[in-house]
């Protein structure tokens, strides 16, 4: 067999079996006959043709309407449907708000609108794949009830969609695979792997984090939630480590995220709220300690009253007087913090409020 015949044979055989994997979640093996190549003909002929099947397959799956469908079908297939009517309703009104947030500084969230659902998977995560298809599983629930909270975790994931890093993880995974590769066999396995899988690097973390703060503080929710998400789920792991073991292995760290947000929020507020440690500050002076309420510790719920306070001088409301509505602080027209019995008054904490903004 002479040279372009060897290369013909490769290309057909290893274009063949790209093409049985696009979506396939099982490691198809390789006919005896088409696994005899050498290394170095096989990576490079073998390298080509995954690159050229990967982008036919990323363009369909990401980029027409019929693909965005049938992954969208498998997805559901492979993972289950969660049809509780309440998560439903609030999946569907959280994604209406986001997408109205993001149309705010991304106009193009319009042109490919998100298809998403609940699945049945019981550990704490939600993804976005190719084709602004989005899922949550149900195990993000048992850590998460807060409504703002769960819009922080979706933000993050949709930032993730706008700037397309599924594909760009894919091609990214593809291009290191192909290098290390032996033989083009080996080549139509990475093609099994790349496709399903997300390869979202930190720094695509990072830049999603950044993308959903942007996000939420376009929406009506608190953007102290950024932090407060982050914090609870310290506070839930604990103990529970292998829970969580999967998820925090390719996110940044925690306390980074939580950390990078609550200097977030102080930028918005134009640099007048600081949180250290549950002790929130507005211009450098003590304003409150909030306790430990409605489920959520105490250091949680003081990103909450951070994220009140930050909107309220970003948008102006510090030049109007505090006041105690009930068992609400309000500054104009923001709410601060409903006071709980482990706080003090909402009269002492308005009137200091006064003295200190």
């Amino acid at each position: 067999m002479d040279n372009k015949q060897l290369k013909r044979k490769i290309l057909t055989g290893l274009t063949a079996l790209c093409l049985s994997f696009p979506l396939s979640y099982g490691m198809t093996q390789i006919p005896a006959a088409e696994a005899g190549w050498e290394s170095l003909a096989g990576a490079a002929i073998g390298g080509a043709v995954a690159h050229s099947q990967l982008n036919s397959t990323l363009h369909k799956y990401n980029d027409t309407e019929q693909g965005r469908q049938e992954l969208l079908a498998q997805m559901k297939k492979q993972y289950g449907v969660n049809y509780d009517s309440y998560l439903n309703n609030q999946l569907h009104r959280i994604m209406t708000n986001l997408t109205k947030g993001i149309g705010a500084v991304d106009p193009s969230v319009y042109k490919k609108p998100y298809n998403y659902f609940i699945n049945n998977q019981k550990t704490f995560n939600a993804f976005c794949t190719l084709g602004h298809n989005l899922s949550v599983n149900t195990g993000l629930y048992d850590v998460l009830q807060n409504e703002d909270e769960i819009a922080v975790v979706l933000a993050h994931e949709l930032g993730h969609g706008q700037k397309d890093h599924p594909a760009k993880g894919a091609r990214r995974a593809l291009n290191v695979q192909i290098i290390g590769a032996a033989t083009g066999s080996q080549a139509g396995q990475i093609m099994a792997t790349v496709v399903n899988n997300r390869h979202i690097t930190k720094p695509m973390e990072r830049e999603a984090d950044a993308l959903a703060f942007d996000y939420i503080t376009h929406t009506g929710y608190n953007p102290g939630a950024c932090a407060a998400v982050w914090q609870r789920v310290m506070d839930k792991s604990k103990g529970h480590a292998s829970a969580f073991q999967k998820f925090m292995s390719d996110h940044p760290a925690n306390d980074d995220r939580r950390n990078a947000y609550a200097k977030r929020l102080n930028q918005y507020s134009n640099g007048h709220v600081t949180n250290n440690d549950g002790v929130i500050k507005v211009n450098t002076a003590v304003f409150c300690t909030p306790a430990a309420a409605g489920g959520m510790s105490a250091k949680e719920r003081a990103y909450f009253v951070m994220g009140n306070l930050a909107a309220a001088y970003h948008n102006g409301h510090n030049t109007r007087a505090a006041y105690a509505d009930g068992n609400t602080v309000m500054l104009g027209q923001q709410p601060i913090i409903t006071c709980t019995s482990g706080d003090e008054s909402a009269q002492t904490l308005a009137d200091r409020l006064n003295k200190i903004k």
